[in-house]
């Protein structure tokens, strides 16, 4: 078992093509697959042997502050996250999911008062059923217009940032009901 151990992977995978010539290797084609798998023994033998115990800056974070992306704004990113802000595609994203979750919340509170409204002993007042429909109603013009207006914001956000960061727009209509399916108002 030792003697395989100390045997190299190049060795253990050495075929009759390594006497190939150059020529008939490059008509082959290069084998990437051996070639990482060799890689790949080598690091796990280097770790057994404990090359990689003691190494500096073991166990600490990271200096991530270049960044190779970055090129012209790397000054202006630098000054704002020294000053702790952040850039302005990375605040409109949260400012996107932290609206996006005020309002949400903001229905769930609306549901779980209609609940409570519905559970009770004593039905509804005729008041209290129009005071809910008039919230309710209100809640469904703000809720609305809340979506369209993070949609805008969603296109201003794909529009400075890669593809790869772009957000899906919401879809207004089916959020809107949704809601209504899971809120409707008091019959009067």
């Amino acid at each position: 078992m030792d003697l395989e151990k100390q045997r190299s992977f190049y060795q253990r995978q050495q075929r009759p093509e390594a006497t190939q010539s150059d020529g008939e290797r490059i008509q082959r084609g290069y084998d990437e697959r051996r070639f990482r798998d060799f890689v790949e023994d080598q690091i796990r033998e280097a770790q057994e042997r404990g090359v990689f115990d003691h190494l500096p800056g073991m166990g600490k974070p990271l200096q991530l502050d270049e960044n190779p992306y970055a090129r012209e704004k790397e000054l202006a990113y630098h000054l704002l996250k020294s000053n702790g802000f952040a850039p302005q595609e990375i605040e409109l994203a949260k400012e996107i999911r932290s609206e996006l979750q005020q309002v949400e919340a903001r229905l769930a509170r609306l549901r779980e008062r209609r609940q409570r409204l519905a559970r009770r002993r004593v039905p509804p007042f005729p008041s209290e059923k129009r005071a809910f429909n008039t919230a309710l109603a209100q809640a469904l013009r703000d809720y609305e217009a809340t979506l369209r207006e993070l949609n805008r914001k969603i296109l201003t956000f794909s529009l400075m940032v890669p593809p790869a960061m772009h957000m899906n727009m919401v879809d207004v209509d089916s959020k809107v009901r949704a809601f209504r399916e899971s809120c409707p108002p008091f019959p009067l």
